[in-house]
């Protein structure tokens, strides 16, 4: 396993290094001592595994998560000090999470239930969004992560990016401005899951992110043509049209 440290002490890093290194199995791909170097560091080296330190200058190890759109995503281990909080919101998705200082037996479950996580990339992109939506409550101006998928491979993205999902039969895409996504979950559980009056139902098989509308022209005196800012096109179903008409101020 490719692996990349984060941590803004020296000491720390290195010691997290010695221990891995007796570790057959992980190969130590890199350091970075802060939250915008290990962006960089993972883009460039494309690490299976990141151990990454939450309290660090520069960028912080929430705003690295938060921040993180490689494809496919590394398996994620927390790596904290103290703040029992934090380490609350991780349990919901992290692949694991270590304490400070970090004794060999946990390490190596750690190694163990990483390796069995990059076996399933589905997982391994869920648990760093259920990672990243966490995270909300403690940085409000965060934006929430889905994931989406082309081939083989499962991409973070950020909703604000996303301009409507659309069902197709057993399928539903996820639709950005240049590229189209396979979700990983249905229609209703993708609603349920945003709960965000920025996307709004409007059709049986179509969600929509209002912030991306860009015309919305009358077919009839209850049925509505949406424009989105890629110039798609999705029909609002008379069920729905009062709702975005009002959500509109229209």
């Amino acid at each position: 396993m490719r692996t990349l440290i984060v941590d803004d002490e020296p000491i720390a890093r290195r010691v997290l290094r010695e221990e891995l290194e007796l570790f057959p199995e992980v190969e130590i791909a890199g350091e970075a001592a802060n939250g915008k170097e290990a962006l960089l560091k993972i883009a460039e080296l494309r690490p299976d595994l990141v151990f990454l330190d939450l309290q660090m200058p520069v960028m912080s190890g929430f705003e690295v998560i938060q921040n993180l759109n490689s494809a496919p995503p590394p398996a994620i281990v927390i790596v904290t000090a103290f703040d029992q909080h934090a380490i609350r919101a991780f349990e919901a998705g992290a692949i694991d999470y270590l304490l400070k200082p970090i004794h060999a037996a946990r390490l190596g479950k750690s190694v163990e239930r990483a390796k069995a996580m990059l076996l399933k990339p589905a997982e391994v992109a869920g648990d760093l969004a259920k990672i990243a939506a966490s995270t909300e409550a403690l940085s409000p101006s965060a934006s929430r992560k889905i994931v989406g998928r082309i081939g083989e491979e499962y991409h973070l993205l950020d909703t604000r990016d996303v301009l409507a999902f659309q069902a197709e039969r057993e399928l539903v895409w996820i639709i950005t401005a240049r590229q189209r996504f396979l979700a990983t979950q249905s229609l209703t559980a993708i609603e349920m899951r945003l709960a965000d009056p920025q996307f709004q139902r409007v059709h049986r098989n179509a969600i929509v992110n209002v912030n991306h509308i860009r015309k919305m022209s009358a077919l009839s005196s209850q049925r509505w043509m949406i424009t989105l800012s890629n110039s798609l096109q999705v029909i609002v179903s008379k069920r729905q049209a009062h709702n975005v008409r009002q959500m509109l101020h229209w």
